[in-house]
């Protein structure tokens, strides 16, 4: 499967602060691809490299086949981007505005837009200073995929929103446009969780992983090792991460879960080994393992 966006060493420095350092990305044609991470992590300076709207300190971005430092109309006319920082022209009514954008890019599809108007409920003779924060989203969403757009950026869109509208949007946008690719930056798991194929994880500008959700799914488990009394510190693998400890009770995240001899492996590795048990962990669970990483607690 061919990449869309890549990012190859990808290293982005304000003065004193990396943003970005040596980052390796690729975003597979046709995912619904999840970058997150914690605030300040890296995730819009990713996106606004990958738009040419800031020059890397070095490395490189790739969107639709061309260096983002090259893209053009043809590229940008199949490119729908919406942030949650991005300046919309507030004088204008709804209307207005969708009138401004649909010159810009020869695939726009008025019935498209009149439709995702009507699913939104937009007021079109309102003007956007006078929208909610939804409706403004809504109308920024309105204008990104009425042209039919193959590659959509959402930069943490959907912020402060009710849940149930913030899902309707994310469903909006993969029913309306099934054959795009979609790149989600959010720090937000429950807008990422239920939709996304890839997951990508910053943290202060370092890229910790990168791959399918499922796969992603598969290597994490929480596992509890019950023992005969209280286990020391020990030199625990590199994979085991949140390790707890305590009286009879050893608790921490395997990140590199493989079933078949589980047991007997743990039992060598935990003084005084007793049962052994085990448990799936959603993209919430994983991502504060891997965030707190390597840590020997007592309990």
């Amino acid at each position: 499967m061919s990449s869309i966006l890549k990012s190859e060493q990808l290293t982005m420095r304000f003065r004193r602060l990396t943003a970005l350092d040596h980052v390796d990305l690729e975003v597979p044609e046709g995912a619904v691809f999840a970058l997150t991470g914690p605030n300040g992590a890296g995730k819009t300076t990713t996106l606004e490299c990958a738009m040419n709207m800031l020059r890397p300190t070095s490395g490189r971005c790739e969107v639709l086949g061309k260096d983002s430092r090259r893209l053009g109309p043809r590229e940008l006319e199949q490119i729908g981007f919406v942030s949650e920082g991005q300046k919309l022209p507030s004088g204008m009514t709804v209307a207005r505005f969708l009138a401004f954008c649909q010159p810009m890019y020869p695939a726009w599809s008025d019935a498209d837009a009149a439709a995702l108007v009507k699913q939104f409920g937009l007021p079109l003779d309102r003007k956007l200073s006078a929208l909610s924060r939804g409706q403004r989203v809504k109308a920024m969403l309105t204008a990104a995929l009425a042209h039919r757009p193959k590659l959509i950026l959402l930069d943490e869109p959907f912020g402060g929103l009710d849940v149930l509208v913030r899902e309707q949007l994310i469903r909006s946008v993969l029913d309306r446009t099934p054959e795009a690719t979609v790149v989600l930056a959010s720090h937000d798991m429950a807008e990422i969780e239920s939709f996304a194929t890839h997951i990508a994880y910053l943290e202060e500008g370092r890229l910790r992983f990168c791959e399918e959700t499922s796969a992603l799914s598969a290597r994490f488990r929480e596992v509890e090792v019950t023992t005969d009394g209280e286990v020391e510190p020990q030199s625990w693998p590199e994979t085991w991460l949140r390790v707890q400890r305590g009286r009879g009770l050893v608790r921490f995240t395997d990140s590199a879960w493989m079933e078949e001899g589980a047991v007997e492996r743990i039992r060598a590795l935990v003084p005084g080994a007793q049962d052994v048990t085990w448990r799936g962990l959603d993209l919430r669970g994983i991502l504060l393992a891997v965030a707190a990483g390597r840590q020997d607690l007592e309990q």
